[in-house]
């Protein structure tokens, strides 16, 4: 490596729910576990991947559901850190965490290291319609939506839409505690939407969305690390070939693709809203207008950033150390070509995608490199706790995803 990071400045993981098998929190364990950072992490219990890591210095086992009163969760993360007994960077992992740490940065900043931000923009940017909001405020492009405050809204929206569309729930932490549907929903038909919504209740918290068709779009991604100016440290683009559930959820398998437009496109974004720290988008390429449309904004690290690394061995995770700890971060250009694997959703990915018409003529037709999300010779333990935790109970989960996406007429579930 180019560079050296802070040995004396431990990394925490950061997660606040029952998601056990989840392959970025290893990622980020490793990444900087590497470089001999004394790593933690905030677990489900003893024996997740992440807890079996070599890496891994102590894990905090902390059964949450994401659903907890803020004030209890910004406690239980105090007592973490007297645990640890040193300024210790946060890295988050899914967006109650990011959240929280914005909107508490008082309380938490003497006993942790964290990008500083304005504290309502973390949720602002994980919420849908605050999303959707920003990108109309700063002309950047999106699919067309409808923020539903009744049942009538929603008839009156079904009497006018071009089916399918899509649902998704609006806000971060009202996923964990009225979720409204169960992640990003493809509804075919008036009557499907209708019948989903009489359960909605009195205020639907769903964002309805235009259905961008797969065959005319192709699914782009982007993770980089911004300073407190909001200029890139570290900036990355790749191209998502499979995802699982298809089309609608998490990454399977992808490719460093550069793509300068979409470079300069989410530099200019995140300059306008003033956001510092990690980020993970997605945008979909929409063929038949020729425009990216922003499709999510996540404001922490994403499962898949793995994927992306300079030459000189940075990714967001060490970038975002390396700075917070005052140390510069080495530029370079990214591993175009470079390809990642979820093994354990990428088959069932495959299998899907075989007659879902969607192509990705970006993806290179040969990888310079493959990044594993589990499996690695230098830590063999997470990978095999995974297929341990994964193969039961995971077969029975992707048997339902798949009946649900065969069903078609209703629904595609994240």
């Amino acid at each position: 490596m180019p560079f050296e990071a802070d040995r004396d400045v431990p990394g925490l993981i950061v997660k606040f729910g029952d998601y056990p098998l989840h392959h970025g929190g290893v990622g980020a364990i490793r990444s900087l576990g590497r470089l001999g950072v004394p790593m933690y992490a905030i677990t489900e219990d003893a024996y997740t991947p992440a807890a079996s890591s070599r890496y891994l210095k102590k894990a905090f086992v902390w059964p949450t559901t994401g659903a907890e009163d803020p004030g209890r969760l910004v406690e239980g993360l105090l007592r973490v850190g007297r645990r640890i007994g040193r300024p210790t960077v946060l890295v988050p992992t899914d967006e109650e965490a990011a959240v929280l740490v914005a909107e508490h940065q008082h309380e938490l900043a003497g006993s942790f290291l964290f990008p500083r931000v304005d504290p309502a923009l973390p949720r602002r940017l994980a919420s849908k319609q605050g999303l959707h909001e920003l990108c109309v405020e700063h002309g950047v492009a999106s699919p067309a939506s409808a923020f539903p405050e009744s049942y009538e809204d929603v008839v009156a929206f079904a009497d006018t839409a071009r089916f399918p569309v899509v649902a998704k729930n609006r806000e971060a932490f009202v996923r964990r505690t009225r979720p409204a549907v169960n992640g990003t929903t493809r509804i075919a038909t008036r009557e499907g939407l209708l019948a989903l919504a009489r359960d909605w209740g009195v205020r639907p918290g769903v964002i309805l969305q235009e259905y961008l068709p797969r065959e005319e779009a192709e699914d782009w991604i982007v993770h980089a690390c911004f300073d407190q100016d909001s200029s890139p440290l570290a900036l990355f683009t790749g191209v998502k070939v499979r995802s699982w559930p298809p089309h609608a959820g998490m990454t399977a398998n992808a490719y460093v693709v550069d793509n300068p437009e979409l470079t300069d496109l989410a530099a200019r974004f995140i300059k306008q809203i003033g956001y510092s720290g990690i980020i993970d988008l997605d945008l979909r390429f929409d063929r038949r207008d020729g425009q990216y449309k922003l499709l999510d904004f996540n404001p922490r690290m994403g499962a898949q950033f793995r994927l992306f690394e300079t030459e000189s061995g940075v990714d967001v995770v060490r970038a975002m150390h390396l700075n917070l700890t005052g140390r510069p971060v080495p530029e370079g250009e990214q591993r175009a070509g470079h390809r990642y694997i979820v093994e354990n959703i990428d088959l069932p990915a495959l299998l899907a995608y075989r007659r879902s018409g969607y192509t990705t003529p970006h993806a290179p037709a040969k990888a310079s490199g493959t990044e594993l999300a589990w499996l690695a010779g230098d830590d063999p333990l997470p990978f095999l706790t995974m297929l341990a935790r994964f193969v039961r109970p995971g077969a029975k989960h992707l048997y339902q995803l798949w009946r649900t996406n065969r069903r078609g007429s209703s629904t595609s579930t994240k």
